[in-house]
């Protein structure tokens, strides 16, 4: 099967000297369209593992370097800048600051050895702060903290855990025996214990009794002169680390070419982990892999006439893995991420994109529903993409939402809804006019049964559309009668029921009843007779086709019921900004009432617009994947991922033509 918005892959084999193989990978690499495969042949390969080892390393090693400096010196953030993209450079000025690789590379180990000081003061002032914190319990003793005594006279200096006093601790020691109290709590008590020599031994035996623990520093000064030393140690090293600060900061210039090397080193690193995936004779490599057909030729054009090699393009087997690359139009381009994110089409799938497109905006803007929204949504993404050299990505994402703001505007008119009621309540509020519906169609919150009636209608469109995919794909397989008997009893049965299910909320014409009826009884008796038509026994087919209209009726009343969230979600947006429009006009003062208005339009409104915004995205998902994928699509296929400039930073000028 061939359908336009997966483009046909062709297998490419490539044979070229062996002296051209780096020139031709690097080409390659810049035109980002040749998936390269591994060499599964009896050809040697290129054993790499060192190279890339150390391109990874210096890699790592600026990108820390720029992650340091980013800490230190942030680069000023601006719009520009969250949509600027990456910055483009001509290939000789590539090759140019390429040359500087070392000095760049020295600057990097600069930022991170000064970021390394810093780091290490900063710990080292850390523990010098827990020292002081502890001498502070002892600022009150005179002798150095390692004192042990006289020739006559023993010391001790430590702490007890548990509150005491001087007597208490005496009575329990030698006679003589002198204790100081340093400081006290109710876990521990700090003493200074003085005693003669001759009965240290027994003092010591006692205090060991007490679970006395002794001081372990040995510096030979006062606590006082401890805590003086480390204060003036930790102002040093804080000298130190606001001296490694301006340092880094001064190497802010050097973040572009940070930048470079990072995305240089990535190229390179790609680059020769493609030579590993070739086959390598004495003078020739081999090159397999995938290539789109429609950059077939002029691939083979470019490399043939530059250098010698011989280049053939293939069908790939019906065994192989064979990646997906989507192409649609500039209408359903844009919604190619919302496919992706749920799954990319295997060679067997249709790919979805250009048919959940057109209702993909039609449902995002009739669950935001208001188009003063919309008109916010529209000027802003319209700007976005006029101003800005996007990337693909971002420029297919703001692309999307520049269509939903247009929906959005157009059902917004349809029902009103202009930052809700905003028109009617500044003409009767500040000007004393009532201004009456200014609806194109009608309001939802007056006649909320008929947008219901209408979300089902369009729900079942929708569902509808999907089973039609599943009906084109068994045709072109062949299987005509499947794809009859699986779809139109289907479609007979939910037209069927559809008058009569919405006799239930409105009133319906007799005669569309009666056809209605008679449509559903033929769809139910196809589906009876034809949905279990693979089983071989006549109770296997009547029973299967019993259990097809169980699931029928059941699934499709589910699926069709979800789409009561284009009401629901319509509903909450307008019901929220006309809440905030009343709150902006509760005081009674005119001119109070304006300002409060103002503010509490831009704030309520902003907010209202996010959370419904939000809202409107997740919900509009949810009926692509749930609803309309489930009627025919599989997916699992495995996104094309050619050797290409894998950069963050930087692009060459040529990029653009293949983007």
């Amino acid at each position: 099967m061939k359908y336009m918005a997966k483009l046909k892959m062709k297998k490419i084999e490539l044979i070229a000297l062996l002296t051209d193989s780096k020139k031709i990978i690097e080409l390659l690499q810049r035109r980002g369209v040749v998936e390269i495969c591994r060499n599964d042949e009896e050809l040697p390969g290129a054993n790499v593992t060192a190279v890339v080892g150390e391109f990874e390393k210096f890699r790592s090693t600026s990108a820390q370097a720029l992650e340091v400096l980013e800490r230190y010196a942030p680069e000023k953030s601006s719009i520009v800048n969250m949509f600027g993209g990456r910055t483009e450079v001509e290939k000789h000025s590539f090759g140019k600051e390429a040359m500087q690789l070392e000095k760049i590379m020295g600057t990097a180990g600069e930022i991170l050895r000064r970021n390394k000081s810093i780091n290490d003061s900063a710990a080292a002032i850390s523990q010098l702060e827990i020292k002081i914190d502890m001498l502070k319990q002892w600022s009150s003793l005179d002798v150095p903290m390692n004192f042990k005594g006289t020739v006559s006279a023993a010391a001790f200096i430590g702490s007890v855990p548990f509150a005491a006093n001087s007597a208490e601790l005496e009575e329990k020691l030698p006679g003589g025996t002198s204790v100081e109290i340093i400081s006290t709590s109710k876990e521990q008590t700090n003493i200074f214990v003085l005693c003669s020599r001759s009965v240290s031994d027994e003092c010591g035996d006692e205090l060991r009794k007490l679970a006395f623990v002794p001081v372990s520093e040995n510096e030979g000064k006062t606590p006082l002169e401890l805590i003086s030393s480390y204060s003036e140690e930790i102002s040093r090293l804080k000298k130190e680390i606001e001296d490694s600060k301006k340092k880094i900061s001064e190497l802010s210039d050097k973040r572009e070419k940070l930048k470079f090397v990072i995305d240089y080193l990535q190229m390179r690193k790609d680059k020769y982990e493609a030579l590993s995936s070739l086959g390598f004779t004495e003078s020739t490599f081999v090159l397999t892999g995938y290539i789109p057909e429609k950059y077939t030729g002029d691939l083979q054009k470019e490399i043939e006439s530059k250098y010698t090699a011989a280049i053939t393009f293939s069908d790939p087997a019906d065994d192989e893995d064979v990646p997906v690359l989507l192409e649609n139009s500039r209408f359903s381009a844009p919604v190619e991420g919302i496919t992706k994110m749920y799954a990319l089409p295997d060679k067997k799938d249709v790919d979805p994109t250009p048919v959940m497109s057109f209702f993909y905006y039609l449902f995002f803007g009739m669950m935001l529903s208001d188009a003063g929204y919309g008109l916010v949504m529209l000027i802003g993404t319209t700007i976005a993409l006029k101003k800005f050299k996007l990337e693909t990505n971002m420029r297919k994402t703001l692309t999307m939402f520049r269509n939903c703001g247009i929906s959005t505007v157009i059902w917004g008119a349809l029902f009103g809804s202009w930052f809700g009621d905003i028109v009617q309540v500044v003409g009767r509020e500040f000007f004393g006019r009532e201004i009456g519906s200014i609806a194109l169609w009608f309001e939802p919150l007056d006649d909320p049964i008929k947008l219901l009636l209408y979300s089902f209608a369009l729900g079942i469109l929708h569902l509808f559309l999907g089973v039609g995919v599943s009906f084109k794909m068994a045709w072109d397989d062949g299987r005509k009668l499947d794809a009859f008997l699986d779809t139109v009893p289907v479609y007979m049965t939910i037209l069927g029921v559809a008058p009569l299910a919405a006799g239930i909320l409105v009133s319906v014409p007799a005669i569309l009843k009666t056809i209605g009826a008679y449509v559903m009884v033929i769809g139910v008796v196809l589906l009876v007779l034809t949905s279990g038509r693979s089983s071989k026994s006549v109770f296997g087919k009547f029973f299967g086709g019993l259990y097809a209209l169980y699931n029928t009726a059941t699934g499709y009343l589910s699926d069709i019921l979800s789409y009561s969230r284009l009401l629901a979600l319509g509903l909450a947006t307008g019901s929220i900004a006309g809440v905030i429009n009343l709150i902006g006009t509760m005081p009674e003062n005119i001119i109070v009432k304006a300002i409060l208005l103002i503010v509490v339009f831009v704030i309520g409104h902003t907010a209202n617009l996010a959370i419904n915004l939000l809202g409107a995205y997740v919900h509009t998902d949810r009926l692509q994947f749930v609803e309309l994928f489930s009627k025919f699509y599989t997916g699992g296929g495995r996104e094309f991922a050619p050797l290409t400039v894998n950069t963050k930073y930087i692009k060459f000028k040529e990029e653009n033509s293949n983007e």
